[in-house]
């Protein structure tokens, strides 16, 4: 079933729900959370039912992907930037000839071959447990679904090392202000307090992680056909994957024009500068999607004249590497289409009062399992991290007061549910555009 399809299928189930569940509100506040800046949060104990319903029908439907891309107008935009900028380093010859030359290595080292998945997943859930990357791993598809197939894997191996590896991190994070940061401020609880339980947390969470690509990876390695995408022509060695295609290259740096020239290594030293400034950026400077565009932009520009032959064929390149994720940018549009269809409607708050009103008389034990539950159930419909938090926690901190729990519980119990879903829910956007990228 095509993407596409899929999803806007779930915009119009989403119209249908406006339909059955009565619209309901929450009175909002706004409050300065330390480190994250200002959130709207909710105020407990008033919600209210809401006298003129608003069901989406057909025409919501049909408006909901244009206003999804409008709502989702950065990322889109992000993807587009970023993955015209990739396009030029890929003209360049670069990323092939350092590809060619990492698979010599893993040929020539078993233990090379062994760290390749183990070592990045860990750098990304790093990434993800510390200043919450998520958008920022969609560009890294475009290199790892290469890498991939000429280590003998598939498309889903390079699009999990990123994808996964900061997932895994997201959802076990001990430092991310854009969630436990939020979270805890609205909890009243120190800012990033029970870092030694997070810590312990990450590590089991980010080996696990590992654990499931690497398995998943050996076995389609050994048996191509037992891939998921296996009948999809070019995402897997059975399908003529790159990998099928220079398995019998050789060892010869020449074989194929893969050789890694001076022109190719400051092509690849500049996107290497590219990614330490991009982490800089991020966790001292508070950059966000904006500053990261631009500063592919700048390092793709910087590459193409290193690598290319003139401004000319820069502009091609990018141009082409942008017209080629426009269907990306459309998927990550629809995905935000199903929120606006569920926001429009106004039962986002019903959902999340009805959700919260179950745990009540649970105890302490049932109620922190059921917070769980809830939070992972709400991602679906709330899938922003930062969101979630100022939706739920609100509500849950309270309730953990009444049932006996820690805060930290009730915090602990937020950030596992936003995030392990954040890795399977057709609305996150994020994930979304990464699938469809890979």
């Amino acid at each position: 079933l095509d993407t596409s399809l899929l999803i806007f299928s779930m915009i119009a189930a989403a119209a249908i729900l406006t339909w059955l569940v009565p619209p309901g509100t929450f009175e909002k506040e706004v409050i300065e959370v330390a480190g994250a800046g200002t959130r709207e949060v909710v105020v407990p104990g008033s919600f209210s039912r809401l006298e003129t319903a608003s069901p989406q029908g057909v025409w919501a439907v049909l408006r909901a992907p244009l206003r999804g891309i409008v709502a989702a107008a950065d990322i889109v935009a992000f993807v587009l930037i970023v993955g015209g900028a990739f396009a030029v380093l890929q003209a360049t010859g670069a990323v092939d000839a350092g590809l060619h030359r990492l698979v010599q290595a893993s040929r020539r080292s078993t233990w090379i071959e062994r760290l390749i998945i183990p070592f990045f997943m860990i750098l990304f859930s790093l990434g993800g447990a510390i200043f919450g990357m998520a958008e920022e791993v969609i560009p890294f598809v475009l290199v790892f679904v290469p890498l991939s197939l000429r280590l003998g894997y598939d498309a889903v191996v390079g699009v999990a090392i990123p994808m996964v590896g900061s997932g895994a991190g997201f959802a076990a994070a001990f430092l991310n202000p854009f969630t436990i940061g939020v979270a805890q401020g609205i909890a009243e609880v120190p800012l990033f307090s029970g870092i030694g339980v997070r810590a312990v947390l990450w590590l089991v969470t980010t080996n696990i992680a590992i654990g499931f690509v690497t398995l998943y990876a050996a076995r389609i390695r050994r048996d191509p056909s037992r891939s998921v995408v296996a009948d999809i022509p070019g995402l897997s060695a059975a399908s003529g994957g790159v990998a099928g295609a220079t398995a019998g290259s050789g060892d010869d740096d020449e074989s194929g024009g893969l050789a890694l020239t001076r022109r190719h290594g400051i092509v690849l030293t500049t996107f290497v500068l590219g990614l330490a400034l991009l982490v800089v950026g991020v966790t001292r400077f508070g950059w966000y999607i904006e500053e990261i565009a631009g500063l592919f932009l700048g390092v793709g520009i910087v590459m193409g004249l290193v690598g290319l032959r003139g401004p000319g064929p820069v502009a091609e390149a990018f141009m082409d590497g942008a017209r080629a994720l426009v269907s990306t940018a459309i998927i990550i549009g629809l995905a935000r289409g199903i929120l606006v269809v569920l926001e429009d409607g106004q039962i986002v708050d019903t959902l999340l009062f009805a959700m919260a009103g179950v745990l009540e008389g649970w105890g302490s034990i049932g109620s922190a399992q059921g917070m769980f539950a809830v939070q992972t159930a709400l991602n679906f419909f709330v899938p922003s991290g930062s969101g979630q938090a100022a939706l739920t926690m609100p509500l849950m901190a309270p309730l953990a007061d009444l049932t006996g729990l820690s805060r930290q519980v009730a915090v602990l119990a937020y950030q596992m549910g936003d995030g392990f879903t954040n890795l399977i829910v057709p609305t996150n956007a994020v994930l979304m555009g990464a699938i469809t990228l890979g």
